[in-house]
């Protein structure tokens, strides 16, 4: 069982950040947000694959001016992408965002912090403290410390500011592409502040490696009881980032939504095509909200024992195989059926 991290609890939009709150799933539209139809339409399909929290960029006025129209129809609570223009801040906090991402030392002025902080305690909108390993203030880049320490030097500095202005409704991010720094940031930072924490490995890379460094970095951290709201981030399709932080979040028992599916490795027992009757198994039955498992396993011998853990499950044999439940074996037919008898009990079970 996972200790967390005990956090100050925050609520961007209906979703509650930290403390005994579930840990959340986020991710960003890669559309142009000043496209409303567009940024809605992924809006809606990250929704729909489960998403929480949705971040947009805001890079001028009429992205800033956007926010409003798409707020009106968001299915999910968002948050505004704001760096250096404190306008366009302000102009998403008028248009009813949910929370920002912004480093109040990057904005100008204090006098422009105070204006946006003076809105987001009115409107009670959290903001996003969001460091960047690869884009520290310049006084920092050349100080003699490892990145993961001036990182948390980075983010300190903006925490100060907020506070100074007696603003606590800050959750914190320190992401590095680099999976180690990443990592070391996060468990200093985790000593030093009662904020919620949104862990992330920055620029990962495309599905096999960014997965593999997300997996790693998310993973440790998680496992150690810190982090209150995750991002895969991947050169990918959204959608993906989706999948995989609730794939992570299963894995260490933290969140238990959809199919959890297991199948063993390909061995010489094996007398079926198992690569490809796994990813049939996993097509099939992905639209599942239920937190079942499902195995599929190559050996019709050992199979059902092996997997007694799951809820249903099916084991090759030659030219047939097993459909099993709960460790007990409910069914045997020919190969060519074996799927669709599992899905007739499945779905039996699961109307």
């Amino acid at each position: 069982m996972i200790k967390r991290r005990k956090s100050q609890q925050i609520s961007i939009g209906n979703i509650k950040i930290g403390g005994d709150a579930p840990i959340s799933v986020q991710s960003m539209c890669n559309t142009d947000t000043r496209d409303v139809q567009a940024t809605l339409k992924q809006i809606n399909e990250l929704a729909d694959k489960g998403c929480e929290i949705v971040r947009l960029a805001v890079l001028d006025e009429d992205a800033a001016i956007a926010i409003k129209e798409i707020v009106k129809k968001t299915p999910v609570p968002l948050v505004a992408d704001i760096h250096f223009d404190y306008k366009l801040a302000l102009e998403s906090l008028n248009g009813g965002i949910h929370a920002l991402r912004l480093n109040p030392g990057n904005i100008g002025r204090r006098e422009n912090v105070e204006k946006v902080v003076k809105i987001a305690k009115i409107n009670q909108t959290p903001i996003r403290i969001g460091v960047n390993g690869g884009s520290l203030e310049k006084d920092l880049q050349n100080e003699g410390i490892p990145l993961s320490e001036k990182m948390v030097k980075s983010a300190m500095g903006h925490i100060q500011i907020l506070e100074e202005l007696d603003f606590d409704l800050i959750k914190v991010s320190l992401k590095s592409s680099d999976v180690m720094t990443t990592i070391e940031a996060y468990r200093t930072i985790a000593e030093k502040i009662p904020y919620p924490l949104h862990l992330g490995v920055t620029e990962a890379g495309t599905m096999r490696q960014g997965l593999i460094k997300s997996s790693i970095g998310l993973g440790t951290l998680l496992a150690e009881g810190i982090g209150d709201t995750i991002r895969v981030s991947l050169t990918e399709n959204p959608v993906e980032e989706v999948s995989a932080g609730f794939d992570i979040l299963k894995a260490l028992n933290l969140r238990q939504r959809g199919v959890n599916f297991v199948s063993c490795p390909t061995c010489g027992r094996t007398r079926i095509d198992l690569i490809a009757l796994a990813k049939q198994v996993e097509e099939r039955f992905k639209d599942i909200e239920a937190p079942i498992t499902i195995a599929t396993m190559g050996c019709a011998v050992n199979g059902p024992g092996e997997a007694k853990h799951a809820d249903f499950g099916i084991a090759g044999g030659i030219g047939e195989g097993l459909v099993f439940q709960k460790g007990e074996i409910v069914a045997k037919v020919p190969e060519k059926d074996l799927i669709n008898k599992l899905e007739e009990i499945i779905r039996k079970s699961y109307k």
